[in-house]
């Protein structure tokens, strides 16, 4: 019975950290973002769970649903400037339901034809997890053209 209590103790404890670890990186990444804004004077929008949206260009078209694939040019960066990843001035085409999270909730925002930034954190991206050139809980920028909705 004791070994019972003390995992169950063990467990709540270790759940209870993630929490609190979750929780203290969301609020680093909100500082990071939010001095990005101000260090390039950007109007950004704040989209809920972190997330911020800039349009540069507002486009003519409607606005994708997340069940939409779409056709997107981009360029992922760090608060830096480093570029981690970008796409040829053509795009891709992807389902807005087969990527990382923060474009699943952001790319809505822009409507055909639009371009804009898109500033994730970490939890909307790749979280503690790292990736091929993303260190574990990176905040990521990325500057969007929504080509078309497919």
């Amino acid at each position: 019975m004791k070994r019972v209590l003390l995992f169950l103790l063990v467990a709540f404890t270790s759940v209870h950290c993630n929490k609190d670890d979750d929780e203290n990186q969301s609020e680093i990444d909100d500082e990071i973002i939010l001095k990005y804004i101000a260090d390039n004077d950007l109007d950004a929008e704040h989209i809920g769970d972190g997330l911020y949206f800039v349009d540069e260009i507002t486009g003519n078209g409607p606005n994708p649903s997340p069940s939409n694939s779409v056709r997107v040019a981009y360029r992922g960066y760090f608060t830096d400037g480093q570029v981690f990843d970008e796409s040829d001035s053509d795009g891709i085409v992807f389902g807005l339901n087969q990527v990382i999270r923060g474009w699943t909730l952001g790319i809505p925002y822009f409507k055909q034809g639009g371009r804009g930034k898109l500033l994730i954190p970490s939890a909307l991206a790749y979280g503690s997890t790292p990736r091929a050139g993303i260190p574990a809980n990176s905040v990521l920028i990325f500057d969007i053209h929504l080509i078309n909705i497919l």
